[in-house]
């Protein structure tokens, strides 16, 4: 393995060579060891490509800061190893990859499987937070509750080298890519798209997991013209890892089922060609398989960028979707037209301007606010100064400067704020 360029992905290959390729995508904090139960039977099919994200598993750290640069950076490499057709189960992150590829580039994809996943991951808020959290603390928090939200609590008792095998894992990742991956899942949300995903697909699930759960992976079948749906009882989050020989017998079955490798005579090489939906074999007793067909969604009009729409993204991608959804809902008929107002004019106008990046705009807001008095304003400014990659020792840098500029008590005053707010948003949770 030699070492991996910047727009390529860290991987291995396990299997015979001549064999059709299928792709497996982690989650996030893996690495591709996730799959180790996995490979052994898939191998014998199928020549198995495992991906490291970047900075996970000692990949090199170039973060991706969005679903669509990994698809991209995964098209990279299949490229260089001249793999043009495969199939592909991603988990969690891996699995956005995988309905990514689906919509962006589905000539490539001959079948997936999409494993503890989502069209959208928990709300923009939750990732931004968890960045915030990083960005401050260190990858130590997040790591040493990674167990809870990826096993059932008898596995972790039951299991204790997996459990501080999956703390480790966590801890060696790069916390920048970290971050970046967090950003990369608060803006993924391809719920309208679903109906565009034309490739047969198996939705899977852990029946305890509570990260993303079966009703979840309900609304990928619902909206994946061809989609089935394998629940895993006992099994969270990390189901793979949980309950090996059942997600290892659903995805033979689904691969060999839903693919089929045909030999081209011209070449003489395997090539992936996507049959005929067929209906499944019966699963095995650890999983639950249900069958559903929901009709296309309707395509989205396109039309010219309206500054109103592009003004109330950068606002929840900045403020948070919570604080936003207060703000319209308090404002009534009465205030309504001002909140257009703001949206349009401040995020749409000039929040979306090139000259400033983020940070630099959220050290303007919170000098200016601490000029004016708006305290209110000045917490949410606070937690959009996080969010947008301000750690709390700048920001008591920008405040120490105000009270030159601004006065001591305006200064004194939000330093009152700011920490109550940096408290509460840096705070790993239990």
């Amino acid at each position: 393995m030699s070492e991996t360029p910047p727009n390529t992905l860290q991987y291995r290959f396990d299997g015979p060579e001549d064999a059709p390729v299928l792709i497996l995508g982690p989650s996030l904090g893996t690495t591709w060891h996730m799959w180790d139960r996995q490979v052994p039977e898939l191998a014998q099919q199928w020549r198995v490509l495992r991906f490291d994200l970047p900075g996970h598993g000692g990949a090199p750290a170039y973060p991706a800061g969005s679903v669509s640069d990994l698809a991209d950076r995964l098209l990279a490499t299949v490229d260089a190893l001249g793999v043009q057709r495969f199939g592909y189960a991603g988990c969690a992150l891996g699995g956005a990859v995988g309905v990514e590829l689906a919509l962006r580039h589905p000539e490539r994809l001959a079948s997936l499987a999409l494993i503890a996943a989502s069209p959208r991951f928990g709300t923009a808020d939750e990732f931004r937070q968890r960045g915030v959290i990083v960005r401050t603390n260190g990858l130590d928090p997040i790591a040493r509750t990674s167990p809870d939200r990826w096993f059932t609590a008898g596995f972790a008792a039951a299991q204790p080298a997996i459990t501080d095998w999956a703390v480790q894992m966590v801890r060696t990742t790069d916390p920048g890519c970290y971050i970046a991956a967090c950003e990369a899942l608060a803006a993924f949300d391809v719920r309208p798209e679903l109906g565009r995903v034309g490739v047969p697909t198996l939705v899977l699930v852990g029946s305890e997991d509570q990260v993303t759960g079966p009703a979840e992976a309900r609304t990928l079948v619902a909206g994946i013209p061809d989609a089935r749906l394998a629940v895993v009882p006992g099994a969270s989050h990390l189901v793979p890892v949980e309950q090996p020989a059942a997600v290892t017998d659903l995805l033979v079955r689904h691969f060999s089922t839903a693919w089929q490798p045909a030999m081209e005579p011209a070449t003489g090489q395997l090539a992936a060609v996507a049959a005929q939906p067929r209906p499944v074999p019966a699963a095995p007793p650890q999983a639950v398989p249900i069958a559903e067909i929901a009709p296309a969604a309707p395509p989205r009009a396109e039309g010219p960028a309206d500054p109103y729409e592009m003004g109330l993204k950068i606002r929840r991608e900045v403020l948070g979707d919570a604080h936003v959804d207060r703000e319209m809902a308090e404002a009534g008929d009465f205030s309504g037209d001002f909140q257009e107002f703001l949206t349009r004019c401040a995020w749409g106008g000039v929040w979306d301007r090139p000259g400033l990046d983020r940070r630099t705009r959220s050290c303007v807001a919170l000098t200016a606010l601490v000029a004016g008095g708006h305290l209110d304003e000045l917490a949410a400014h606070t937690r959009a100064a996080l969010r947008n990659g301000l750690t709390p020792d700048e920001i008591r840098e920008v405040l120490l400067q105000t009270a030159v500029y601004c006065g001591m008590p305006a200064a004194g005053r939000a330093f009152k704020v700011a920490q109550r707010v940096i408290e509460e948003e840096t705070t790993p949770t239990a």
